[in-house]
């Protein structure tokens, strides 16, 4: 089977050598992108975050008269810190039909794709335009793509619909998980632990709060909601993170943890924040006797929309076109596609590479996933030229 364009693996590899983990700027990688499509004649606009040190970049080429197709991609990456690989991580490597390396599957893979695409879209007689999508911060919440979206509530043609290239190994995804994460933060009152009578011991309280976020699981799991497809087919609530204490012989004065839920698209995460918030509040009298400065706060951190596409939409029948699979598949992961949906622009997930790979250590993309988003976006440019 032919592989995917040698200058592919080349742009793979410079991608990958820009070492956009979240915790640092992807401005390097924007600057290449931007001067890269800006050479071809594509129009540019920055969005930037509050620092200006990272910044999403939107690119289009053709007619910006006419609601275009967009092709949406994160540049960030999870750190590599404390995972073993076996070659260096920003640097890709090819062993027996995959190339190794961070970001290789989630997500740059797909971008690099794009960007060695990207002069034929530019060379052709485009009837509608076509418009590059790449975003910062995508792993810590998809944060810089809300920016994005704002920007475009700005310009006087909105796109016509949006292929976010996460990976799905070129299988076309309708739908997934809505996003809530949450920080619990418990206010107790310190004291001698010889007089806990006297205190109120946070990690306790917290250790009810988490127990109860466990029954809720435990009741999602039995219960339901329930929808087929996913994977689990409920949504999930997950204590991710935990902080407490000072010493064994101090009632802890504080205690921090960090929860989220993962929801299906259609069922409402604020029914269940409304069941943990009256579990907080029936916590609070103890607790209040004790101490007035006691108390217990939940902070919602980040909320990202669930995607519950319209499996006729057009953004779905042009995926589906373009694999030459008719199917519409179902993602327990979160994407920037809910996002897109949310602001009217119908989306559909549709990239190389495999989640199973992201995240981890020595993670890779096959060179035949490459091949198959080389074909998607040449069938795409087939279609935009079309009399």
């Amino acid at each position: 089977m032919t592989g995917p364009h040698p200058a592919i693996l080349s742009q793979l590899d410079r991608l990958v050598a820009f070492d956009t983990t979240s915790a640092r700027s992807n401005l390097a990688l924007i600057e290449h992108a931007a001067g890269l499509l800006s050479d071809l004649g594509a129009s540019i606009r920055l969005t930037t975050d509050d620092s200006g040190g990272k910044a999403n970049l939107w690119a289009t080429l053709g007619p910006a008269d006419r609601p275009g197709v967009v092709l949406s991609g994160h540049t960030d990456v999870v750190p590599v810190d404390g995972q073993d690989w076996a070659s260096d991580p920003f640097r890709t490597e090819c062993r027996d039909g995959r190339i190794y390396g961070r970001g290789t599957a989630d997500m740059k893979g797909f971008l690099a794709a794009c960007l060695v695409l990207a002069p034929d879209f530019a060379a052709a007689r485009l009837q509608i335009p076509v418009h590059f999508a790449l975003s910062y911060d995508e792993e810590v919440g998809c944060i810089g793509v809300r920016r994005l979206l704002a920007d475009l509530e700005t310009l006087p043609v909105r796109p016509r619909l949006c292929i976010v290239g996460e990976p799905t190994e070129m299988r076309v995804i309708l739908a997934h998980k809505g996003k809530k994460t949450v920080r619990c933060t418990v206010h107790g009152h310190e004291c001698h632990s010889a007089l806990n009578h006297q205190g109120v011991n946070a990690v306790e309280i917290a250790a009810e709060l988490v127990a109860f976020l466990r029954r809720m699981q435990r009741r999602l799991r039995e219960q339901g909601p329930f929808e087929a497809g996913f994977d689990p087919p409920y949504t999930t609530v997950h204590t991710g993170t935990i902080h407490g204490g000072t010493a064994l012989n101090i009632v802890p004065r504080e205690c921090r943890f960090e929860f989220e839920l993962r929801h299906l698209p259609r069922h409402d995460p604020e029914a269940l924040m409304a069941e943990v918030r009256a579990f907080a509040q029936s916590l609070a009298p103890e607790m209040l006797a004790v101490s007035p400065a006691a108390g217990i706060t939940l902070d919602e951190t980040n909320t990202t929309a669930g995607l519950a596409a319209d499996e006729d939409s057009e953004a779905a029948r042009l995926a589906r076109r373009l694999t030459g699979r008719d199917d519409g598949g179902k993602a327990a992961f979160t994407t920037e596609a809910g996002l897109f949906q949310a602001s009217a622009i119908p989306a559909a997930v549709c990239g190389p590479g495999s989640i199973a790979q992201a995240h981890k250590p020595d993670e890779f993309i096959a060179v035949e996933q490459l091949a198959q988003a080389e074909r998607f976006l040449r069938g795409l440019l087939a279609e935009m030229t079309a009399p």
